[in-house]
């Protein structure tokens, strides 16, 4: 992977918003495949039944997709994306979303992603399908 995206890549997230708001950070990144973690808080992320809310397991496997999509150097946007929830975390768990490519054409892109909680237990599974725009990375610096 360049080095140049890689970084590039780390800078944004650390600096992205919601990122931010949710405490997710970018643990590993090469191409095709990308790692980021948060921590589930319950005081910020449960739902009406006091489990974990649907939309925050979502934030960090689309995290996960944002970060390998663009590992190449070039921006891919979200097409379609499949989550299949498996189970909830515990509070207090350490959440980690993996992305792999599983293909990549000139205009699309297919990626795996799995939740697990830091036991091992998986939390979702997500198949996600981008379309490569072919454009550089805005925040690239080189």
């Amino acid at each position: 992977m360049d080095p140049n995206v890689k970084a590039a890549i780390y800078r944004a997230v650390e600096k992205e918003p919601f990122a931010k708001s949710l405490n997710i950070k970018l643990a590993e990144l090469e191409q095709g495949y990308s790692a980021v973690e948060m921590i589930y808080d319950p005081a910020t992320m449960d739902n009406i039944y006091a489990r974990a809310h649907g939309g925050a397991v979502f934030a960090l496997i689309d995290e996960a997709f944002e970060t390998v999509g663009q590992s190449d150097g070039t921006v891919a946007v979200a097409l379609n994306v499949n989550v299949t929830y498996i189970s909830s975390p515990n509070p207090g768990t350490c959440l980690r979303a993996e992305a792999r490519e599983i293909s990549r054409t000139r205009k699309t892109a297919s990626y795996d992603i799995r939740v697990t909680d830091q036991d091992g237990q998986l939390i979702a599974t997500c198949q996600a399908l981008a379309y490569r725009t072919g454009k550089a990375i805005p925040f690239l610096q080189v």
